[in-house]
């Protein structure tokens, strides 16, 4: 192995990597709006309570997810060789193509849940 390689994680660990940050968003999306719809239907208590909880998973989802952007932007290793074309069949180039796909979808999944939270916080009553 040369000294300018990189190591490879097996492809379906990669492939499950830069999937996870779209899967948290979908589990926070369920989690957020399941809990306000129970949390309403059964009258359990205080909306504002209800912001907190939500705002609760919103926090651990984001941290989460920016957690995996970092590993995935370390992955891609753009600022090794500043290259973002990856149109060789290497072992590098899918590893990066990986790397920059899994950071994009971070990328998305932090902005969505961000938007899948504002309701509960604009909203402020179960109506």
């Amino acid at each position: 192995m040369a000294a300018h390689e990189k190591p490879d994680l097996p492809a379906h660990r990669n492939l499950f990597r830069m999937i996870l940050a779209p899967t948290i968003w979908a589990i926070h999306f369920l989690l957020a709006y399941c809990t306000a719809a129970i949390w309403c239907a059964k009258d359990l208590g205080d909306p504002d309570t209800l912001t907190l909880v939500v705002t609760g998973y919103t926090v651990a989802a984001e941290v989460a997810i920016v957690f995996l952007g970092l590993k995935m932007w370390t992955q891609w290793d753009y600022l090794d060789d500043y290259d973002y074309v990856h149109s060789e069949s290497t072992d590098e180039h899918r590893r990066e193509f990986l790397g920059h796909a899994g950071f994009m979808l971070a990328c998305l999944s932090f902005v969505a849940v961000i938007f899948n939270t504002m309701p509960v916080w604009f909203a402020g009553t179960c109506l």
